[in-house]
C-alpha cells in the first residue's frame, strides 16, 4: 500500500488537483475583487485629480472633496464641449458617457483617430476624439480646470493631470497616477519637489507663443516659461516636455483652451 501511495502516478494526480483547487481559487478571488479594485483604481484617479490641483485633503473624504468638482466631456477637434450626438456616438461604441473612459477610447477606432509622425509629439499613437476635463468654479467662473494628459517616457506611457489656473494660462499643478520609469530616476516624476517647481508656471511666453518647457541642466532663474529637468533622467524629462506641448497645444486642448478664453470663462 505504501508503495502504491508513492507511485509517480498518484504524485501526479495530486500535484494537479492541488493546481486545479488553487486555480478555481485565485480565478474566484479576482473575479470577486474586480469591482473593488475598479473602485480602487477610480479613487486613485480621483486623488490624483485633487492633487493636481492642490485641494487633496488626506483627513477627508475623496468622494466629498471630488464632489465640488464638475466633470465634463470635450470635442478636441472642434474644441468645445460635446453635444447630444456625440454623447449618443460614445454610448453606442460601448463606452459609457457617465463614466466616460478615454484610454479605452484611444483604442476604439470610432472614437480615436491615428496621429501622424510630425504631430505625435507625445508618443501616444492614436488620440481620442474626445477627453474628459475637470472643473471647479467659483462665482459661476472657472477657478481651475484639470486636464488629463499622457505620453510616453523612457519605459512607459505616463498617465496623469495638468491643472490650470482660471486664466487658463498659469498652471497649478502636474501630476502622475500610472507610470513604470525607473525609482529614483524617471520615478522622480512624483518626487513632491519636482512636482512644486510647476506651481506658477506659465504655458506661453510675452509674445503668446506656447514657451512651456522641461530644460536639461536647469531652467533660468525667473523664467516662467521653464521647469527643471530631472538629474539623471533626460528621456523622461523629454517625454514630459512633450506631453504637455501636445495636450496644451492645437492637436490636444489647445482650440478648447482658447474657446473659454472667448467666452470669458
Amino acid at each position: 500500500m505504501s508503495a502504491n501511495n508513492d507511485s509517480i502516478q498518484k504524485t501526479l494526480l495530486v500535484a494537479i488537483l492541488l493546481c486545479l483547487v488553487c486555480s478555481v481559487i485565485v480565478a474566484g478571488s479576482a473575479v470577486g475583487l474586480r469591482k473593488q479594485q475598479n473602485e480602487n483604481k477610480a479613487n486613485d484617479k480621483k486623488v490624483a485629480v485633487l492633487q493636481a490641483a492642490g485641494m487633496y485633503d488626506s483627513t477627508q473624504s475623496v468622494a466629498e472633496q471630488f464632489s465640488r468638482i464638475t466633470t465634463r466631456i470635450v470635442n478636441l477637434e472642434e474644441g468645445r464641449f460635446v453635444n447630444d450626438a456625440e454623447l449618443a456616438e460614445i454610448k453606442a461604441a460601448g463606452l459609457d458617457p457617465n463614466n466616460y473612459d478615454q484610454k479605452k477610447a484611444s483604442k476604439t477606432p470610432a472614437l480615436s483617430n491615428t496621429l501622424s509622425g510630425s504631430e505625435d509629439i507625445a508618443s501616444i499613437k492614436r488620440q481620442a476624439k474626445y477627453a474628459s476635463v475637470y472643473i471647479l468654479e467659483s462665482d459661476g467662473q472657472i477657478d481651475t480646470i484639470i486636464l488629463p494628459v499622457h505620453g510616453y517616457g523612457l519605459w512607459s506611457t505616463l498617465y496623469g493631470f495638468l491643472a490650470l489656473k482660471g486664466d487658463l494660462e498659469t498652471i497649478e499643478g502636474l501630476g502622475f497616477y500610472s507610470h513604470a520609469e525607473t525609482p529614483g530616476l524617471g520615478g522622480e516624476v512624483d518626487n513632491p519637489k519636482w512636482k512644486a517647481l510647476w506651481t506658477g508656471k506659465k504655458l506661453h511666453n510675452a509674445n503668446g507663443d506656447l514657451a512651456i518647457s522641461v530644460v536639461k541642466g536647469g531652467a533660468e532663474a525667473g523664467n516662467l516659461n521653464q521647469v527643471d529637468g530631472l538629474s539623471g533622467a533626460t528621456l523622461t524629462s523629454r517625454g514630459v516636455d512633450s506631453l504637455v506641448k501636445f495636450w496644451v497645444g492645437d492637436t490636444g486642448f489647445g482650440k478648447f483652451l482658447t474657446y473659454l478664453k472667448e467666452q470669458g470663462a
